[in-house]
């Protein structure tokens, strides 16, 4: 008998969390501005292409929050892709050269707003670095500060792209 409870509170409690994990666009269509959501998302998608040079559908995008910053990675899903790969890095050496400039219209237009943390992250931007690093397929800009008030600007930043992007990256 204990087996079969214990057996069963472990079910009520593991099986919710698998059911989330399964099909975590399904629960989103029960939202009341679901089109709304995916309207959006759509258009993010649209400039985000633009803005960037190379289709997001042959990309991976990832948004990392680290203990002292953070990194925007891009990598193809292909490797032989030179032509993106090369897009990529472009794109991402650009990046690092104009949010350290304090320009963040790249996002900005991207996002159709200014995203959180931008405002901060200019405020303090000659206390974050920005550097471009690239990978095997792609690239990475890595962002670091040892500022506290920067770094939060920072994770918001890179938090607010995870959930737009829906990249399902790591927010903690």
């Amino acid at each position: 008998m204990k087996h079969f409870v214990l057996a069963l509170l472990l079910s009520l409690y593991v099986s919710p969390i698998f059911a989330q994990e399964a099909k975590p666009d399904d629960a989103m269509k029960d939202c009341p501005m679901h089109d709304q959501h995916a309207a959006h998302h759509a258009t993010v998608e649209k400039n985000s292409d633009e803005a960037m040079g190379f289709p997001h559908d042959k990309t991976t995008h990832h948004f990392r929050l680290l203990p002292d910053g953070g990194a925007i990675e891009v990598t193809t899903k292909d490797r032989k892709d030179t032509q993106n790969v090369q897009a990529i890095r472009s794109h991402l050496a650009r990046i690092a050269v104009t949010f350290t400039n304090g320009d963040f219209s790249v996002p900005m237009f991207v996002h159709s707003q200014v995203p959180p943390g931008v405002t901060e992250m200019k405020d303090k931007r000659a206390e974050i670095s920005y550097s471009f690093e690239e990978l095997a397929d792609g690239g990475r800009v890595r962002i670091t500060t040892e500022n506290k008030d920067a770094l939060n600007a920072v994770h918001d930043f890179l938090t607010f792209q995870i959930e737009d992007h829906h990249t399902r990256d790591k927010t903690e």
